[in-house]
């Protein structure tokens, strides 16, 4: 199941975005790769651009020269084109790779330090965000951001149902957003990376806050592999808007509500390192490929901080400044 959108005057910044796409009609018809323009109207690609096997990732693969054309598409008329409301939306993008941040909006770092107390540390809250700061100051100074890797098999559509699974005991939203890669990115400098992202998206990086540190074996750290990658743990989308569209990705406002309730509001500034420092330091060691996703971190107010995670019958609304907006309903599995 899936849960619309309510209605947006603009949905998104510029001209157009891309989309995945299928048919009302026709629920169990193919996805298809869309041009979206910013009055709701869809135009398939695969017909625009005479390429029935087209996906959204191609276009991706050869960015620079489908660009110029998707502008000229944007700004043409004719016939073929459909109202939005006639089709279901899926995640813009199947990625081959997903690169995830952790720790990189300093109020939410600091807020999660002090969540997270450790056993037997009894400092008193003053104290402990004191010393998340001048971590976070460290980590600036020294250019460390925290990278790890998702599976693009936890994406799922920005309208989608999220399946909450049974042993995940502390479900918690984490909006993002997300930079996608349009061109092979491999030891690219800060100043070289924004020029590799095709464009921007909304993520929704959902994590079961009882399973990010093993209780078995402390010394090895995280698991995000069980606390990050359950299916549809990655709401993505609605659309990719190209970067030329989005004048300042330093600069944009990232919204969560629950069930109509603003839990996450927050400035990309808050960032403590911006889309091009991220993107730089996971191509130091990665090759970054067309369609791959960099999720930069979470802003604060996510459910640790509220006391409050997800359940049953729950309701994201999530929204990027210029990206649009996603809608999910939370669904508990049934217990085996």
């Amino acid at each position: 199941m899936s849960v619309k959108p309510e209605p947006a005057s603009a949905l998104f910044a510029g001209p157009f975005a891309l989309a995945t796409l299928s048919a009302l009609s026709s629920p169990e018809g193919p996805a298809f790769p869309a041009l979206v323009t910013a009055d709701a109207q869809v135009l398939d690609l695969r017909v625009a651009l005479d390429d029935g096997r087209l996906t959204v990732r191609d276009l991706l693969d050869r960015w620079e020269t489908a660009l110029p054309r998707l502008r000229a598409l944007a700004g043409g008329s004719g016939p073929g084109r459909r109202p939005l409301a006639d089709f279901r939306v899926h995640a813009p993008v199947e990625p081959r790779q997903v690169f995830q941040s952790g720790a990189n909006y300093r109020r939410h770092v600091i807020d999660l330090h002090v969540a997270h107390r450790a056993p037997g540390d009894d400092r008193p809250e003053e104290e402990r965000r004191a010393e998340a700061a001048e971590i976070m100051d460290r980590r600036a100074a020294e250019d460390l951001p925290y990278v790890f890797l998702g599976l693009p098999s936890a994406i799922t559509g920005p309208y989608d149902d999220v399946v909450l699974p049974a042993w995940a005991e502390k479900p918690d939203w984490e909006l993002e957003l997300a930079a996608v890669i349009g061109r092979p990115a491999h030891r690219v400098s800060v100043e070289e990376a924004l020029d590799h992202v095709a464009g921007y998206t909304i993520a929704n990086d959902l994590t079961d806050r009882a399973t990010v540190f093993r209780r078995d074996m402390p010394q090895i750290g995280t698991d995000w592999l069980r606390s990050k990658n359950a299916p549809g743990f990655t709401p993505l989308g609605p659309w990719i808007v190209p970067a030329e569209s989005i004048a300042d990705p330093g600069d944009l406002r990232v919204t969560l509500k629950l069930n109509g309730e603003t839990m996450q509001d927050e400035s990309t500034k808050d960032m403590i390192f911006d889309v091009a420092r991220m993107v730089s330091y996971a191509s130091q060691t990665a090759r970054l490929l067309p369609g791959d996703l960099v999720l930069t971190g979470s802003p604060a107010g996510n459910g640790m901080h509220w006391g409050r995670l997800l359940r049953d019958g729950d309701v994201m609304d999530g929204s990027v400044t210029g990206l649009g907006a996603q809608r999910t309903r939370c669904v508990a599995e049934a217990a085996s």
